[in-house]
């Protein structure tokens, strides 16, 4: 459980979820952690990690905004040093159909779900080249499927893909690393809304009949962080009980 002792990483969208599961096995896997977010519990999670030993710190951070970037560069070297993982996790989801979505809500869920990824890589490229660094971007199993009132969601988490495989090449000659998790229907916060009903047919739509936990991924992200993924990059990595290979016809 030391695959990571000696890095530093970044975990956008941290305060909960998949953020919030990523930064704790990451931590127990040897790596101080950054925990970046808008939502103030994330100093909750950043204070139980550190009450069980490992090293984590809180850093208010809006990825929708460039200058929080460099903030955010500034306050990880100030902490820990230079940057080894960046996980590129904050998210957020709009149920609304095309035609009822607004240009000013279309933009902001590219903000928030697609431009983080360019904006991290680069303000800690120097970090990633000098340490041979690994970038994860948690994108979801929408960018490949179609669901009724996701378009924004799904064109961003489509357009994370493309921006992976695309990051992967560039900087593949600099020993950086870029792959995508795609995660299926994972127990979040954002679950919270949907009732049992709701939930019980989302896990029979997997080929493993239930829903997944947030460590589950979490776990997927460190593989790819550590050297037992050295010769992987521009991959996705589907993290979703088999919802996206299980189809019904009769």
């Amino acid at each position: 459980m030391n695959r990571l002792a000696g890095t530093v990483a970044v975990i956008t969208g941290a305060a909960s979820g998949i953020g919030a599961a990523t930064a704790e096995r990451l931590a127990l896997e040897g790596a101080s952690v950054v925990l970046a977010d808008i939502a103030e519990t994330g100093h909750k999670v950043a204070a139980i990690l550190r009450a069980q030993g490992h090293r984590a710190e809180f850093v208010f951070c809006d990825v929708a905004h460039e200058e929080q970037w460099e903030e955010l560069r500034e306050r990880v070297h100030d902490l820990f040093g230079p940057l080894d993982i960046l996980c590129s996790n904050a998210s957020m989801q709009q149920n609304i159909a095309a035609h009822k979505l607004t240009r000013q809500s279309w933009d902001a869920g590219l903000a928030v779900n697609l431009t983080p990824l360019f904006l991290g890589v680069r303000t800690f490229l120097d970090d990633l080249r000098a340490r041979r660094g690994t970038v994860i971007a948690i994108s979801s199993v929408h960018a490949h499927f179609g669901l009724p009132s996701h378009p924004g969601y799904a064109a961003a988490k489509g357009g994370l893909t493309a921006l992976v495989r695309q990051l992967a090449v560039e900087y593949g000659p600099d020993h950086i690393r870029v792959n995508a998790i795609l995660p299926g229907p994972i127990l979040t916060p954002m679950w919270d809304g949907i009732d049992d009903e709701g939930r019980r047919l989302s896990a029979e739509a997997t080929a493993l009949a239930r829903l997944g936990d947030p460590g589950e991924v979490a776990a997927a992200v460190a593989f790819l962080a550590s050297a037992d993924a050295s010769y992987i990059t521009g991959a996705e990595l589907v993290v979703d009980g088999g919802w996206s290979v299980r189809k019904e016809s009769r």
